[in-house]
């Protein structure tokens, strides 16, 4: 199963509170910190509300 390996590169100073509750969810709290999530439909809703404070890629495993 492909997974999606999440990194957060932009502050989330600017962010409103939806957003930084997104960003909870997701398991990012620094800059740099990255994540490898599941695939699934909810984990990428949650990703498209913040791409613009993310770099995302496609891993396979």
């Amino acid at each position: 199963m492909n997974r999606l390996k999440v990194t957060l590169r932009s502050s989330q100073i600017g962010a409103s509170p939806n957003q930084r509750e997104n960003l909870k969810g997701l398991g990012l709290r620094r800059l740099g910190q990255s994540r490898l999530l599941e695939n699934t439909p909810a984990v990428r809703g949650m990703v498209k509300k913040v791409i613009h404070l993310l770099e995302v890629e496609e891993v396979e495993q």
